[in-house]
């Protein structure tokens, strides 16, 4: 049986494994989470896509929920964050991991 690579991702200072093939929250959760988190703290799309190396396009389709960033993609867009604000990365994975706070 072929196992399921694990991708760790930062949760509250603590790691959590998430298998990438699973879906916490179901569709558009981490769109859902991106949307607050840039209105919340004044972050554009286009400064995000900068950090990540994508287009614009593929954050705005996420922010949107028109199509859900795989497991990969969330790492990065937490990194993402974290490099412009430490804060919104922590408050971007707590509100996709729908921690209460």
């Amino acid at each position: 049986m072929k196992k399921t690579p694990q991708i760790e991702i930062f949760s509250n200072q603590e790691l959590t494994l998430l298998q990438p093939s699973a879906r916490i929250n179901g569709m558009g959760q981490a769109g859902k989470a991106l949307r607050q988190v840039l209105e919340t703290y004044r972050i554009s799309q286009n400064r995000v896509a900068v950090k990540m190396g994508v287009g614009r396009s593929n954050v705005c389709c996420w922010v949107n929920k028109v199509c859900d960033p795989g497991a990969e993609m969330v790492l990065q867009l937490r990194d993402a964050l974290r490099e412009i604000n430490s804060e919104a990365a922590d408050e971007f994975v707590r509100l996709y991991l729908d921690d209460a706070p």
